[in-house]
């Protein structure tokens, strides 16, 4: 029995390496600032945000890249500077954008707007500077999605840990607010006078990834955890998501656990945990038939790890995780799943890759 038992994990680790190896990638464009974020925005184009606040237009007829220009008042410090771009499903010619923006003393997250139109970028709008006070340079967030009617965006803690519980800051939350960056009128706070309207749900620690899936209505996110910890999270409606209260990660300075422990009442507990962590950049859904094998899975991109996490659905809970890609040796930023199933993904290098099969 326990020869056979030996026998299926060998098989099962063989089929697992075959398929991991079965996945390469197409360089498209390189030479770029840490091309952050990227948005379909049809006829064949993919808007860029580039971490130093430039923006471009990449051409996947033949792989052309153009500067469009940078985004007012981006200030880049430590992992901050232009974030995430999408394009909005309400407007096709408007673009949100998260980015660090000076204001006063603090830096903070802020959700901004332009037009394109043309082949240009005008009317450039701020929407939503958050709250956090804080002028560090760490834990930013951000990532963009849309539900049927509204916005999300997530913001990092800020490097501040008490943030993730303090409802009076938009640090270590996800925000949910209208297209004009309005918190919704039905938000879970917005009837508390002393909590943040935006706040969606709380206690994060700096989720780099947002995803809506409009199949099954659900919210997903990815997480950094501290030494350990990474975390993906089902969002729901008003959740504590426990950070720095709960966490599977360890004090950098030693082995020391962070949090009071790893689970509590009243907290949310995560879909899954990375130890050690895989550094999350980004999450989507695939839900394309160019890659069936992926269809109804979760794609992370990996910076730490350098590749892009697959992980498998039984409902709401992750059964199985599979690692692809680890022989580019990217740090793996954005993930996009174009229109035509094709997928998309950037990395810290400063390139942009279409996933393809190996012959």
């Amino acid at each position: 029995m326990k020869h056979l038992i030996y026998v299926v994990a060998v098989q099962f680790i063989v089929s697992f390496n075959v398929q991991a190896n079965d996945w390469d990638a197409e360089l498209l464009v390189e030479g770029l600032n840490v091309p952050w974020g990227l948005s379909y925005v049809g006829e064949n184009q993919v808007l860029v945000s580039e971490k130093n606040g430039m923006v471009g237009l990449l051409s996947l007829n033949d792989n052309s890249y153009s500067s469009l220009g940078s985004h007012p008042n981006v200030r880049v410090s430590g992992q901050g500077g232009l974030l995430d771009i999408a394009q909005s499903p309400f407007n096709h010619q408007q673009i949100y954008f998260t980015y660090a923006k000076q204001v006063g003393k603090a830096i903070e997250t802020t959700l901004s707007t332009a037009t394109f139109n043309q082949g240009q970028l005008s009317d450039w709008q701020d929407l939503l500077s958050t709250h956090s006070g804080s002028d560090g340079g760490r834990h930013f967030g951000s990532r963009i999605t849309f539900d049927n009617q509204s916005l999300y965006f997530s913001v990092g803690d800020r490097g501040e840990r008490s943030n993730g519980q303090d409802l009076t800051t938009h640090a270590g939350s996800v925000l949910r607010v209208t297209p004009k960056g309005q918190a919704v009128t039905d938000n879970p706070f917005a009837a508390n006078s002393t909590a943040k309207p935006e706040i969606w749900s709380y206690g994060h620690r700096n989720p780099q990834g947002l995803f809506f899936d409009n199949t099954t209505n659900q919210l997903w996110s990815i997480e950094h955890g501290p030494r350990g910890g990474d975390e993906i999270n089902l969002i729901e409606k008003g959740a504590n998501y426990g950070w720095p209260i709960t966490s599977h990660g360890k004090e950098y300075w030693g082995p020391i656990k962070v949090g009071e422990a790893q689970e509590k009442e009243g907290v949310n507990s995560p879909k899954k945990v990375y130890v050690p962590s895989i550094a999350p950049g980004s999450l989507i859904l695939y839900r394309g038939e160019k890659h069936r094998q992926l269809s109804g899975k979760l794609l992370a991109g990996a910076l730490k790890l350098t590749h892009i996490n697959v992980l498998t659905l039984q409902g709401s809970e992750v059964i199985s995780e599979q690692r692809i890609l680890k022989h580019l040796g990217e740090r793996i930023r954005d993930i996009e799943a174009l229109p035509n199933g094709e997928i998309i993904f950037s990395t810290d290098s400063g390139k942009i890759y279409r996933l393809t099969m190996t012959e």
